[in-house]
C-alpha cells in the first residue's frame, strides 16, 4: 500500500471511529458549592457496547450518570453525546434519542399518572401527559413492552400504587419506549427484594444480550447486579489528596474525601479483581465469577 493510500485508509478509519462513538467524556470536572465531586474523568463509549459504570456509593456514579442523560452539565471538560457536544446543542432534541430508567426520574411522575402513559411519553421525554396526543400504533407498542416486562396489569392504575420492582419494570419499558440509541439505567434494582431482583435481572440479561448497535449503561455498587451480556466496565473510585493538604484521616483541609474520578476502564474480567477492588474498597475482596454472574466477598 503506498503513503497516500495508507493516509487515506487511516483517515476513513478514524471518521467511522469518531461516527461510531455514542458518548464521550474528555477530562470532566463538576463542582458544586465550591467542592469538587468527580474530576479527571475520561470514557469513551462506542454503539453496541455493553458498560457497567460501577463504584462505591457516594463516588460520583449519579452525577456522571446525570451527564450523559444531558440533565447536567461539567463545571470543565467536554461532554459529547451521539455527536454533539453537551451544552452547544438542544438537549431536549438530544434525551428522545436517550432512554433513561432512574429512581429519580420516577420520582418526577405525577402520582396519578397510568403506568401505560408513563411508557408512551418516554417518546417525548416527558414525565407527566398533558396536551401531548399519541397514536394508537404508538400506545400498542407502549402495551408490548409492558406485556414483555410481565406488567400488563398495570394499565389503568396509578403510579403512586406500584411497588419498587413493578416501578422498575416500567420505567426500563419508558427507556425502551423510543428505541434509544443510548440505553441509561442508574441502579436499577435498588430496594428489590430478591425475587424482584432476580425479575429485573432476567431483563438486564436479555437487554445485554440484545443484538443491536444500542449503546447501554448501567449503573451499579454492588457486583451481584452485573447481569449477563455486558462486556465492559468503568470503576471509579477517589482521586487521591495530596498528602500535604490532607488531614490524618485522608481528608482535605474542608473535611471532604477525595474527588471521584474513573480509575479503571476496560473488559469486566480485566477490571474486576481481587486486588482492585481491594484497593478501592479498603479491605481485602475476594471476587467470584459462575453462572454467569459476579460476587465479591470479604475475606
Amino acid at each position: 500500500m503506498t503513503e497516500n493510500a495508507s493516509n487515506t485508509a487511516n483517515t476513513a478509519n478514524a471518521a467511522d471511529d469518531v461516527d461510531n462513538v455514542v458518548l464521550r467524556l474528555e477530562d470532566v470536572e463538576f463542582r458544586r458549592k465550591r467542592r469538587v465531586i468527580i474530576t479527571d474523568v475520561n470514557l469513551t463509549i462506542r454503539a453496541g457496547e455493553r458498560w457497567v459504570l460501577f463504584g462505591p456509593n457516594g463516588i460520583g456514579k449519579s452525577t456522571a450518570v446525570g451527564m450523559l442523560a444531558t440533565r447536567t452539565f461539567p463545571s470543565e471538560g467536554r461532554v459529547f453525546i451521539l455527536g454533539h457536544q453537551l451544552g452547544k446543542y438542544d438537549v431536549f432534541k438530544l434525551r428522545t434519542r436517550i432512554g433513561l430508567a432512574s429512581a429519580d426520574l420516577g420520582r418526577q411522575f405525577p402520582e396519578f399518572e397510568d403506568p401505560l402513559d408513563a411508557v408512551v411519553t418516554g417518546l417525548s421525554a416527558v414525565t407527566g401527559r398533558w396536551r401531548d396526543t399519541y397514536t394508537e400504533e404508538e400506545y400498542a407498542r407502549a402495551r408490548n413492552l409492558l406485556s414483555d416486562f410481565r406488567v400488563s396489569y398495570l394499565e389503568g392504575k396509578e403510579m403512586w400504587r406500584l411497588s419498587e420492582g413493578e416501578r422498575t419494570r416500567v420505567l426500563i419499558a419508558r427507556a425502551l419506549m423510543g428505541n434509544p440509541e443510548l440505553l441509561i439505567m442508574d441502579e436499577p434494582t435498588t430496594g428489590l427484594d430478591l425475587g424482584g431482583r432476580e425479575q429485573v435481572m432476567r431483563t438486564l440479561s436479555r437487554i445485554g444480550q440484545e443484538d443491536s448497535n444500542r449503546a447501554v449503561v448501567l449503573v451499579t455498587h454492588r457486583l451481584e447486579e452485573i447481569p449477563a451480556g455486558f462486556d465492559y466496565i468503568a470503576i471509579m473510585g477517589r482521586k487521591p489528596i495530596p498528602a500535604e493538604d490532607a488531614t490524618e484521616e485522608g481528608l482535605d483541609s474542608a473535611g471532604n474525601p477525595g474527588a471521584g474520578t474513573i480509575i479503571y476502564t476496560g473488559p469486566l474480567e480485566q477490571g474486576l479483581t481481587n486486588e482492585r477492588l481491594s484497593a478501592l474498597f479498603g479491605m481485602p475482596i475476594e471476587v467470584e465469577h459462575s453462572h454467569n454472574r459476579w460476587s465479591a466477598f470479604a475475606v
